[in-house]
């Protein structure tokens, strides 16, 4: 079993920039694709980007598409959200999650490991 352990967020004005981490507990991590999400106040939650296990594909939510990126560092054990240009809409509890699919997938349903998330505040 993957323990996800966030670290990175905060509150910062529109404009600003953040990168959140994701440490992982084990080795087998390189196994497995890393996502992204994010809810935000009464709403589900939301896919925001996902990176395979070679960092071959890498996939964005059209909302974030050229803002953020998502890397991974499987030596370490790691996978990061580099968000800048953030705005007030991007305000919510993020989450990494495993994936024990290599690729990828796009539905939170699919992913098998969660961490407790953390809270990015956008304020405009």
């Amino acid at each position: 079993q993957v323990q996800l352990v966030e670290s990175g967020g905060g509150l910062v004005q529109a404009g600003d920039s953040l990168r959140l981490s994701c440490a992982a507990s084990e080795g087998t991590f390189s196994r497995y694709a890393m996502g992204w999400f994010r809810q935000g106040p009464q709403k589900e939650r939301e896919f925001v980007a996902l990176v395979s296990w070679n960092s071959g594909l890498t996939e964005y939510a059209d909302s974030v598409l050229g803002r953020f990126t998502a890397s991974r560092d499987n030596n370490k054990n790691m996978f990061y959200l580099q968000m800048n240009s953030l705005k007030p809409e991007d305000t919510a509890v993020y989450y990494c999650a495993a994936d024990r699919s290599p690729l990828g997938r796009r539905r939170p349903s699919a992913y098998a490991y969660w961490g407790q998330g953390t809270q990015v505040t956008v304020s405009s």
